[in-house]
């Protein structure tokens, strides 16, 4: 991003860029210093790796990897801990179906970590996708253990279990990447590098909004077979009061921080990395408005204060678990000279021009940005009328390429990978992610304390 009449600087073309986006991408972080992103050495030829926790997340994690092509002659899944037989067989068989063509298809099987890595001494690396409150734990015992990390985000459910883990990646010397998966996306590393950054379309970015809406059915309570019942005395050594509980522990104050936590994180991350900057500031508000039996406030508003080297910036961001309406999830980077919508989902990702903007054909002709067919959604004479004195002209719209659609976690289990080869440098490991994070921590304390919450170095800092 540059100041406004600065001549835009040029980066790696296009061309450049989508060749390599295809695979994994590997360039540095924007927030902190240099952590432990590559491996010394290169491992065994296959990676041997353990799954910690084979829940709803633990396969999707499972399903991203299964479609990297040959990805059995890279990785050999050779462990599954989950303290429900019922996930941790079916992550078993999965795993065996994979890898059926394999003399040692099946994976065993743990119900204990520490039995894991007592008996599984030949593994290199670990996937983490436990609930929150175990991701500190899990991921200090496997980097203690000697094993590499891909830890689910957040790093933990708190802000003292996040700095753990920093703390325990750089003792270890072992590479710890954190699941947002947005910073090895495709669209999301092409918008900043060649589009904000490159070719400064935005302007000067002032505002920043973003949202994750979700209707009430998909929020409801999880259910579960009573036939299926973990014992309470398993639930207990594990945390858990109930079975309920533990299928639901992302309502639970002690086990998670909620719905800003579980959605906000993934794109709060995001206003961060675009910025190069953490916030200064938090003011947020949520209420118990549906759900009202739940510890964790079922909607969450929040607003963040940034200074940065183009001036002032404000965030917005709101989850709801009460609707879907109002265009699904993304983040909205506007400025002076154009907005950048910009989600997971291609169809959520568009591009705005001002009518005061520099033209964009020759970014058109070079395949940087393609017109899109319909007209911009608002603005002036939606109806087709002339434009009312206080409404603005409607702005042009734009989308990015069409190459730029990966699976949304595939390309940074990859980079992950990659970097244990010692092929790749991570491109979230735990002390830039832990940067980018901490400011999520406030938000639920300021909005239960209804105030705003200046941050400084003690709040933020590892």
């Amino acid at each position: 991003m540059v100041t406004p009449g600065q001549p835009r600087r040029n980066t790696l073309d296009r061309r450049g860029f989508l060749a390599r986006a295809g695979g994994a991408v590997g360039a540095g972080l924007v927030l902190g210093a240099p952590s432990i992103a590559r491996a010394a050495g290169s491992p065994n030829d296959k990676i041997q790796l353990a799954i910690v926790g084979f829940g709803k997340q633990g396969r999707v994690l499972f399903e991203a990897l299964s479609s990297v092509p040959d990805i059995t002659r890279k990785v050999h899944f050779r462990a599954v801990c989950d303290i429900w037989d019922y996930n941790r067989k079916g992550g078993m068989a999965k795993c065996r179906a994979l890898q059926k063509d394999q003399p040692d298809a099946l994976p065993n099987g743990y119900v204990d970590i520490d039995e894991m890595l007592a008996k599984e001494t030949g593994l290199d690396a670990a996937i983490v996708a436990t609930p929150d409150f175990w991701h500190a734990p899990h991921t200090i015992r496997c980097l203690e253990a000697g094993l590499h990390v891909y830890c689910e985000k957040m790093m933990s459910n708190t802000i003292e279990g996040a700095r753990s883990m920093v703390e325990a990646m750089e003792r270890s010397g072992k590479l710890c990447q954190i699941g947002h998966q947005r910073r090895s996306n495709p669209r999301y590393r092409y918008t900043l590098e060649q589009l904000v950054r490159g070719h400064a379309i935005c302007g000067q970015i002032v505002n920043i909004n973003g949202q994750w809406n979700r209707s009430v059915n998909a929020s409801r309570d999880i259910g579960y077979n009573p036939k299926l019942t973990i014992d309470e005395e398993r639930l207990r050594r594990y945390g858990y009061d109930s079975m309920h509980q533990f299928m639901n522990w992302r309502t639970y104050r002690d086990l998670s921080g909620g719905p800003i936590s579980d959605l906000g994180a993934h794109q709060i991350d995001i206003f961060n990395w675009f910025l190069g900057c953490r916030p200064k500031a938090v003011f947020a508000t949520g209420g118990h408005s549906y759900f009202k039996d739940r510890e964790h406030f079922d909607n969450v508003m929040t607003t963040f204060d940034y200074d940065t080297p183009q001036g002032e910036v404000r965030a917005f961001y709101q989850v709801l678990t009460t609707t879907s309406a109002g265009g699904g999830y993304y983040e909205s980077f506007m400025g002076t000279e154009g907005t950048i919508n910009i989600s997971e989902r291609a169809a959520f990702t568009n591009i705005y021009r001002e009518s005061s903007a520099p033209s964009w054909d020759e970014l058109i002709a070079r395949g940087y940005l393609k017109r899109q067919a319909a007209p911009a959604p608002a603005g002036g004479g939606a109806g087709g009328g002339a434009i009312a004195s206080y409404e603005s002209e409607a702005p042009e719209a734009y989308q990015l390429p069409g190459e730029l659609n990966l699976p949304p976690h595939q390309p940074h289990l990859v980079n992950f990978l990659d970097a244990v080869r010692g092929e790749a440098e991570l491109t979230c490991d735990a002390r830039h992610a832990f940067e980018s994070e901490a400011p999520i921590y406030w938000v639920n304390p300021s909005a239960r304390e209804k105030r705003r919450i200046e941050l400084t170095s003690e709040h933020l800092d590892a």
